[in-house]
Parts: structure tokens; sequence; C-alpha cells
């Protein structure tokens, strides 16, 4: 069996891509995990962090309700549902880019102008390691995660700063 240099699980040799993340497996000369903390990001789970509540609006919402939640409950983003599917998402980001100045010239605008559709997630049994690469390579610093299909919590960078933190202690 060979490791996948991605999420850390095991493959049958001659495999072109991981079954468990996708991850091309061409190119096996990777380095091994150095040390117990890059050995920790390939083996434990999204569902090993403190998943934080998504925050959910309507499609309907208005930028300055949802402008004004994120303010009142410190968060940087919130999840746009409609009947139970993830339709959005709507970060501080979004805001900065999307509104700008004009913030105010919007505030009675649906939220659904200005999310960002359809965004990816990942399934709650993937690999920390994963999540970091989908966030790096997408440049998200928030990622939806769910269960079977349906929206369980986010993480954001914070989320994998404060799991790194905790393992480098622990590894000392």
């Amino acid at each position: 069996m060979i490791d996948c240099p991605y999420c850390g699980s095991e493959n049958i040799p001659g495999s072109d891509d991981c079954e468990e993340c996708g991850q091309p497996l061409s190119d096996m000369h990777f380095v091994a995990p150095a040390n117990a903390v890059e050995q920790s990001l390939l083996k434990a789970r999204i569902s090993d962090l403190n998943l934080k509540q998504p925050c959910i609006v309507a499609p309907t919402a208005t930028v300055g309700e949802v402008l004004q939640q994120m303010a009142d409950n410190r968060i940087g983003c919130v999840m746009i549902v409609d009947d139970e599917t993830t339709v959005g998402i709507f970060s501080e980001r979004d805001a900065l880019v999307k509104l700008n100045t004009e913030a105010t010239a919007h505030i009675d605008r649906p939220i659904s102008d200005f999310m960002t559709p359809d965004p990816q997630m990942l399934e709650s049994s993937a690999k920390i390691a994963f999540a970091v690469q989908r966030m790096d390579v997408g440049g998200y610093r928030h990622m939806p995660i769910v269960a079977d299909g349906k929206l369980q919590g986010i993480i954001s960078v914070r989320h994998i700063l404060n799991y790194l933190t905790e393992k480098m202690g622990a590894a000392d």
C-alpha cells in the first residue's frame, strides 16, 4: 500500500489518483511527514475540529440585515440556504470586494445578488490536510462542512491555526 501525500490514506500501488481525496499519486517522490504536527494533519479529520455552527440566511435577506448579523455575531461569513439547500456563501471578503464603499447604496438589495454561488463544501470525514489544500488552492478563508450532503458547520483559517497551535504545543 502507498500513502497519499495529500490526505494520508492508503492506496493500492499503481493507482493514478487517491481513492479518498482524488489527488494525483503519479509524483510519489514527496517527502514523508517530518514531524508529529505534519503527521496529524494527514491523519486527523475535519470532524475532529470544533466546527462552528453556520449562520444561515435566506437568499432574500437584505445586504443590510446580513452585514448587521455578521457584525453582531462577530462572524466572517454566512451561508445562504434556500429550502434546506445551500445556494451560496457571503463572506467578509465578499463585502469588501463586491460591496466596497458602495455598501450603503446596496443596503436593501438581496444578499443573493452579492453572494458567491454554489460554494465548494467538504465532507466532515475529509482529512484536515485536504481542507488546508482546498482552502489554499481556492483562496478560501471559510469552508462549509457537510455530512451526508447536509450543512454541519463552517471551518475557517482560524480553526486551522488553532489546531496547528494546539498540535505544536503537544509536540513540545
